[in-house]
């Protein structure tokens, strides 16, 4: 099983209480955690601070993120947004060029010495990741000489030690190397002798242009393969035409050289390939309709767009038309995986796959396994598991040969992403879903993805990677979160590999660690640009080790300890029940609480107690269980759910945070006061309010910021300016109209720079008051009790009692 918090397994814990299911949905992040852990460790401190200090750095004999907190008596505290990460209680000059915490950071910024006292702490160890993410500033080093331990293969960086100028050790083995005659010479400064001030030594960020030694064989081409249903019901969603008009636009911009090749593969009952070879005065579809042969295929089917950049035009201005009547409603899904496959095999790729309902057709068929009548059940949900692993066997196929298959699901019916998911899961790829999508009918959803297409065809991205993790001595990895295959014990096979992709690891103790000051954790990323160079792109993190349980909890991540539970809480949906994921979830609050009060309080009070640090973890574990992803007890579609998972396990954290705790802001009311200004742009920043219908009015707006999609709620009696100011009508409208009004400048500019923030494009839902579409809105008001969950006092009422007990 999953291990859960240490000491216990995810799922065996007891029972909540009759009743105790959920409704809801995602949420932002934020939680008063505090930097401020410099201070030698003590006691509680004084309860009676006041809650604003949690946003400063106290310099006193507790550090702040110790002070004691009585959860009941301050519920009420809103986290600072952003969250700021925990410092680690480092050197000045290690702290300074430690790896950036939206990169890599662990759940606990202090390591115990002994998995013993991890256990008594009963908080989870492990690393949240964004290897790819995009960066501003980014060293790069081109040398004929990559230097790295000789024993454990760690890369040279900055927390390793120089015993003088020839020789340094490592920082993960201890083994003591020769520095290599050519790592004398600095090429920033340009002088010769101090290799500790090489650009490897002095960022724990760095990426390094490869030598051929790193080459397995020639890096691949940029090769991207597009598979397309269109069958009658994707016809009817109106799809194909901005996919194609999309295609039209961005294909100047897609990653690559020279080498680029291009192709396309159209599905329904009957497979359709497009001969696109130089010298043709247009396009040529050859259709196999024996899906069960689809072995055989003549040259010029994937072939570099550069060349036939005419063909590809014509192709993608002449496909929508070309199925617009037809009635074919079958789809033979797993068979045209099946063919883009073999096509990609020889050179490796990226299988871009767009599907509109079940496949029912051949190889892969499947059958809905959804009931409707069961979709509010408060029992375990079923079906949260694929009913047949041939999408499983396909993507390590796929992952053998460097194809990763991303799959669009655009769908107004059941699709079964819980098999369907399996091919992207297992190469690495990405999952897009958008339900009810229909060209007509939901306007929102086509906005939302146009813009997620014309990011994912022109976003960076890596070919034939692998990424390899390690660690000190004495510290071990035992499970990997995300989308890959495990080809070892640490390393993962990521045949493409994109900035948006976020990875998490469960770490153990293994031997003592009573020797050491720090540990530090090392992620390689090797990879193929889209230009064809092997790089490497390595992130070092430095973090102390500590032998008190005082220590342990001021260096608590609260953020990175969410999203790792969540991630836990998935797999164990999948291989044992819900209800058993939702059980461990709560006693994991349950368990870090009793062991801070029996633990580290000197003094016993009354009430429930928290360090600062963890005084927003029941609030965060209370918002999982109202998540889509794990709730109860209201009505959730079974691929809502699953999707909601996939982007739990695969989202990086500053993301998955807004799904799980949302941000609300009052925005009939916006000023310039305190504004940012940015890029000659003011951005009004509101202030952000519980998720509490108390907070709410009828006289007003209200902005919710739930990561992948936003609600703005019109209070019945709302301001008739800002109805006819912002929204453009005396009335309600669906979508937000660009008015040349101040009022209507400031919202858009507040919308627009919450979605720069992200690289998805979160859709915008305008919901009237008494709309039927509130419930999703009001779902994510999580501090509320409804008919099958408790209200957030409630919950701390229930940890309470448990922590007594």
């Amino acid at each position: 099983p999953q291990p859960g918090p240490p000491g216990r397994h995810l799922g065996h814990y007891p029972s909540l209480p009759p009743g105790y299911q959920n409704t809801s949905t995602p949420h932002n992040a934020t939680s008063p955690m505090h930097p401020a852990m410099q201070a030698p460790h003590g006691g509680p401190g004084p309860a009676q601070l006041s809650p604003s200090l949690a946003a400063m750095s106290l310099q006193s004999s507790t550090p702040e993120a110790l002070r004691v907190v009585n959860l009941l008596q301050e519920r009420n505290l809103l986290p600072p947004s952003p969250i700021p990460a925990p410092t680690p209680c480092l050197p000045q000059d290690l702290q300074k060029i430690n790896c950036h915490p939206e990169v890599f950071r662990s759940t606990l910024t202090s390591i115990p010495q002994t998995q013993s006292l991890l256990n008594k702490a009963k908080m989870p160890l492990g690393l949240l990741l964004h290897p790819f993410k995009d960066l501003s500033q980014l060293p790069v080093v081109t040398s004929s000489t990559i230097v790295r331990c000789r024993s454990c293969r760690t890369y040279i960086n900055p927390f390793v030690s120089f015993l003088d100028q020839r020789r340094w050790k490592c920082n993960l083995c201890y083994r003591v190397n020769d520095v290599p005659e050519e790592f004398m010479y600095n090429p920033v400064s340009r002088s010769y002798g101090e290799p500790h001030k090489r650009p490897e030594v002095q960022n724990a960020t760095i990426e390094f242009i490869a030598p051929s030694e790193y080459m397995l064989r020639p890096p691949q081409p940029a090769v991207y393969l597009f598979v397309l249903d269109v069958s009658h019901n994707a016809v009817e969603t109106g799809y194909l035409n901005v996919f194609c008009q999309s295609m039209l636009e961005n294909i100047n911009s897609l990653p690559g050289d020279s080498r680029t090749k291009v192709g396309f593969i159209t599905f329904d009952s009957t497979i359709h390939f497009y001969n696109l070879q130089e010298g043709l005065s247009q396009p040529q579809m050859l259709i196999v309709s024996d899906i069960e042969e689809t072995n055989v295929f003549p040259q010029g089917l994937i072939m570099g767009h550069i060349f036939v950049f005419q063909l590809v035009q014509d192709l993608l201005k002449s496909l929508p038309s070309l199925f617009e009547k037809t009635m074919e409603t079958q789809s033979a899904l797993g068979s045209a995986l099946q063919a883009a496959f073999k096509l990609l095999s020889p050179t490796g790729g990226r299988m871009t796959v767009f599907q509109t309902q079940l496949p029912n057709l051949g190889v892969g068929a499947l059958q809905s396994r959804e009931d409707p009548n069961q979709r509010a059940s408060a029992k375990d949900i079923q079906h949260l598991s694929p009913a047949t692993d041939f999408y499983k066997k396909l993507a390590l196929d796929c992952s053998g040969q460097q194809v990763a298959v991303d799959l669009f699901l655009l769908s107004t019916q059941y699709c079964d992403l819980a098999s369907l998911g399996c091919i992207s899961r297992y190469s690495a790829g990405s999952i897009y879903y958008y339900p009810s999508y229909h060209h007509q009918h939901n306007p929102a959803q086509v906005e939302c993805f146009q813009k997620d297409l014309k990011r994912y065809l022109t976003r960076k991205i890596g070919f034939e990677a692998v990424m390899r993790i390690r660690c000190t001595k004495g510290l071990s990895i035992h499970t990997f979160h995300g989308n890959f295959f495990v080809r070892s014990t640490d390393l993962l096979s990521l045949p493409n590999v994109n900035p948006d992709a976020g990875f998490a690891v469960q770490m153990s103790i293994e031997d003592n660690l009573d020797d050491m000051q720090v540990v530090s954790f090392q992620a390689a990323l090797l990879y193929t640009s889209s230009k064809g160079e092997r790089r490497i792109r390595v992130h070092t993190l430095c973090l102390p080790v500590v032998n008190s349980l005082s220590d342990i909890f001021a260096g608590a991540d609260v953020q990175a300890i969410t999203g790792l539970l969540a991630c836990m809480a998935v797999d164990r949906s999948v291989t044992a029940s819900l209800s058993d994921a939702r059980d461990a979830m709560t006693n994991a609050a349950i368990d870090s609480l009793a062991s801070y009060r029996q633990s580290v309080l000197t003094i016993q009070q009354p009430g429930l107690l928290s360090p600062a640090c963890l005084r927003l973890f029941p609030l965060f574990i209370l918002a999982l269980l109202k998540q889509k992803a794990f709730r109860t007890g209201t009505s959730t579609r079974l691929d809502d759910r699953v999707f909601a998972m996939c982007q739990l396990k695969y989202q990086p954290l500053a993301y998955s945070m807004l799904m799980i705790h949302p941000a609300l802001y009052r925005i009939d009311d916006l000023t310039d006061e305190g504004a940012l200004n940015i890029n000659e742009r003011t951005i009004p920043q509101p202030r952000l309010l519980q998720l509490s219908v108390e907070k709410l009015s009828r006289e007003a707006a209200f902005l919710m910021d739930a990561g992948t999609v936003m609600y703005l709620w019109i209070g019945r009696n709302c301001n008739p300016n800002f109805l006819t100011q912002v929204l453009g009508v005396p009335n309600y409208a669906y979508l937000l109209p660009e008015l040349d009004t101040a009022e209507s400048q400031r919202t858009r500019a507040f919308i627009g720079w919450l979605r720069d923030q992200r690289p998805f494009f979160p859709s915008l839902q305008v919901i009237r008051d008494e709309s039927q579409r509130k419930i999703s809105f009001m779902q994510n008001m999580i501090e509320d009790r409804t008919e099958s969950a408790l209200s957030y006092y409630e919950f701390l009422l229930h940890v309470q009692q448990q922590i007594s007990k």
